[in-house]
């Protein structure tokens, strides 16, 4: 399991366990965590669980690929360097510890 926090906009963190070979998308909708709508379920058709990743994580993360890139057009003010959909981040063993923090609102 990876350890992986996700922090509200207010600064409410949620520290949950997810079984690698999920997606962070999934390790926040099947533990409730607020602020991930996922309306797409997980399809990159939308960029509704857009999150922006800790500085100290952003090199340890695959690239976004371009179907991502364009999704991230559509989020809430999404950040050149730090912005990524969670349904496109793939949990391994090597992202314990993963820290997102969840923009003001979702579109």
């Amino acid at each position: 399991m990876a350890r992986i926090t996700y922090i509200e906009h207010d600064g409410t963190p949620h520290e949950v366990e997810v079984k690698p070979g999920m997606t962070v998308m999934e390790g926040a909708r099947d533990n409730g965590v607020p602020g991930i709508e996922a309306d797409c379920g997980g399809a990159c058709a939308c960029s509704t669980c857009h999150v922006y990743v800790a500085p100290e994580w952003v090199d340890r993360l695959p690239p976004r690929d371009p179907m991502e890139e364009d999704m991230l057009d559509f989020a809430y003010e999404p950040d050149p360097v730090r912005s990524r959909l969670t349904c496109q981040i793939r949990v391994t063993p090597e992202l314990d510890g993963l820290v997102v923090n969840m923009p003001e609102k979702q579109i």
